[in-house]
C-alpha cells in the first residue's frame, strides 16, 4: 500500500485545531480553533470526500483517533453512512474501512475495525505497507506524521493550506527536525482561496556550497 497524508494547515504551519478545540487543548491554553470551519469551496469538499472514499485503510495517531472516533463512529452517523454512502462518504470509508491506530495507551479501542499498534510502530507501518492495496491514509495525526516522514515511510503528502496565520499552535514541522526535498505533484487553489499542493519526498535538499 502506499501511504499518504492530507492535513490541513494555517499559512503559518499551524494544524492544530482546524475544527473546533477540544476542552484538553483549551485547557492548555489554546483558543483559536475553528480555523479550517467552512474553509474550503465545494470542489474543495468533493477532493476531501472522494480521498477518504479512495481509502483501503487508515492510520492514526492517539489524539486525532480520539477526536475522530466520538465524531464520526458515532452509532446515528455510522448507521446513515451505510445506508446511503454515497451521501456520507466520509463517514462510509471511515465506518468500513481497517483502521490503525498507533497508541501505548489506548489498549480496548471501542470504534469497530479498529488495530491498536502498540509496539515498534514504525516496523508495524512497514509491514502494512507491503501488504497489496491502494492507500493507507492519514489524516490529522501530526506527531505521528513526524515520526512518518522522519523514517522515510510517507509517499505523498497533501496540504489543504486556508489563507489564515493562527500565531500559536502546534505546527506540521517541527522548528528542529529531519530535511526533506519535495516534489511538487499538483497544486491549484479553490474559490476560497485555499491551495492544495500535494507533494513527494524526493530525498534530502541539496544547498548551495558555503561562499
Amino acid at each position: 500500500m502506499k501511504l499518504t497524508t492530507m492535513t490541513q494547515v494555517t499559512v503559518d504551519g499551524v494544524m492544530q485545531g482546524n475544527g473546533h478545540a477540544t476542552d484538553e487543548e483549551r485547557k492548555q491554553g489554546f483558543d483559536r480553533g475553528g480555523w479550517a470551519m467552512e474553509a474550503f469551496d465545494d470542489e474543495s469538499m468533493a477532493l476531501i470526500n472522494e480521498t477518504y472514499r479512495r481509502a483501503d485503510a487508515f492510520l492514526f495517531g492517539r489524539r486525532t483517533y480520539e477526536i475522530f472516533a466520538p465524531y464520526w463512529g458515532a452509532e446515528e452517523r455510522a448507521r446513515a453512512a451505510a445506508a446511503d454512502p454515497d451521501h456520507h462518504q466520509i463517514a462510509a470509508a471511515l465506518n468500513a474501512r481497517p483502521k490503525y491506530l498507533a497508541s501505548t495507551t489506548v489498549t480496548d479501542p471501542r470504534w469497530e475495525h479498529t488495530t491498536v499498534l502498540s509496539g515498534d510502530v514504525m516496523s508495524a507501518v512497514r509491514e502494512l505497507k507491503a501488504r497489496p492495496g491502494g492507500e493507507l491514509q492519514v489524516h490529522g495525526s501530526g506527531a505521528l506524521i513526524r515520526s512518518l516522514l522522519a523514517a522515510d515511510l510517507v509517499d505523498e503528502l497533501t496540504l489543504l493550506v486556508v489563507p489564515v496565520v493562527l500565531g500559536q499552535g502546534t505546527r506540521l514541522f517541527p522548528a528542529d527536525g529531519p530535511d526533506i526535498a519535495l516534489d511538487l505533484v499538483a497544486s491549484r487553489a479553490d474559490s476560497k482561496g485555499v491551495t492544495i499542493q500535494v507533494y513527494r519526498p524526493a530525498g534530502r535538499p541539496h544547498y548551495a556550497p558555503a561562499g
